[in-house]
């Protein structure tokens, strides 16, 4: 069984470094995975990545847009 770490909007928002208010946002608009725990509302660190990851853009190379030699 693996173990997740699950963590508070604020412990979030330090975790990205971020306002917590933008953490808030993101739950609001269902822009990211949260678990509700009763009244409280709590993010896995892995779902946390996979928004960062997701949110990746390529830079552009010298020889054109993205390619990759």
């Amino acid at each position: 069984m693996t173990m997740s770490k699950y963590l508070t909007a604020s412990e979030a928002a330090d975790y990205l470094n971020t306002s917590v208010r933008f953490v808030r946002r993101l739950i609001a608009e269902r822009r990211i995975a949260f678990h509700k725990i009763g009244r409280h509302v709590r993010l896995a660190v892995a779902d946390l990545d996979a928004f960062v990851a997701a949110g990746r853009v390529a830079p552009i190379t010298a020889r054109g847009f993205g390619e990759v030699a």
